[in-house]
């Protein structure tokens, strides 16, 4: 079983040593490509608006020029936010840090994709930025990512916003996690607690060593571990299933 995560836009400050080898060693190539060019851009007045940074985020272009010898952290420790927050990487016990490490894969725009103990320094870039000179990165990516996704097996438990699933998309055997909140009989798609849940969720499916292999498989493990899910039909041949997380308001 894989889960995929994007990253956040909130990062940890601090670290202590530099890039050493990360996982998907086979992303090294376009790894490097990234790197060079966004710590090119950065070096132009161009940067900020490419970017999409406001001028109290001006910051964000130092950093990212530092990035060759800037200090690293792991995965598990660099992204905050609300997803990161619920997850709760760091409070896992050793056997769930294991099951982490092999289950979750993050999705990253400088680095393609990241496993929870791989050490990379903060930085600012996102997969939705055309970044001079090889465009939109979600389509620089997804030759590259399909490329090592493609060879895994197993499900997939989608939990990307839209902007990293365009990097690449797991068909059939995907399931694509959305929350759902009910009120007064109504149900409608949440944001900010999807995020919440979504971390939740995740943490769940790295605590328990169970691994569903079926998307009824993995609705019958979330039943069971307490949450109300719904399985929906694929949308069209080949594509991924829909579970539908429902909290109450």
């Amino acid at each position: 079983m894989l889960i995929l995560l994007p990253p956040s836009e909130g990062k940890a400050e601090r670290g202590t040593s530099t890039v050493r080898r990360l996982g998907f060693p086979e992303l090294a190539s376009p790894r490097e490509k990234v790197l060079d060019a966004l710590v090119s851009l950065c070096r132009t007045p161009d940067a900020r608006d490419v970017l999409g940074l406001s001028e109290g985020q001006a910051g964000e272009i130092e950093r990212n020029l530092a990035l060759p010898t800037a200090r690293t952290l792991p995965v598990a420790a660099l992204y905050t936010g609300v997803l990161y927050d619920n997850l709760g990487l760091a409070t896992l016990s050793p056997e769930a840090r294991r099951r982490a490490d092999r289950r979750i894969v993050v999705f990253s725009a400088l680095w393609g994709l990241l496993r929870p103990s791989d050490r990379v320094p903060p930085y600012r870039l996102s997969m939705g930025v055309r970044l001079p000179p090889m465009g939109g990165l979600a389509a620089f990516w997804r030759p590259s990512i399909s490329a090592v996704l493609d060879a895994t097996k197993g499900l997939v438990v989608d939990m990307r916003s839209a902007t990293y699933a365009a990097a690449w998309q797991p068909g059939e055997r995907g399931v694509a996690v959305r929350v759902l909140r009910e009120a007064a009989g109504k149900r409608t798609v949440v944001s900010h607690m999807a995020k919440a849940t979504r971390g939740v969720v995740a943490r769940a499916l790295v605590e328990t060593p169970d691994r569903p292999r079926t998307a009824g498989d993995l609705a019958d493990l979330l039943t069971g571990l307490g949450h109300r899910v719904e399985l929906a039909a694929p949308a069209g041949r080949g594509r991924p299933r829909t579970l539908d997380v429902i909290v109450d308001e």
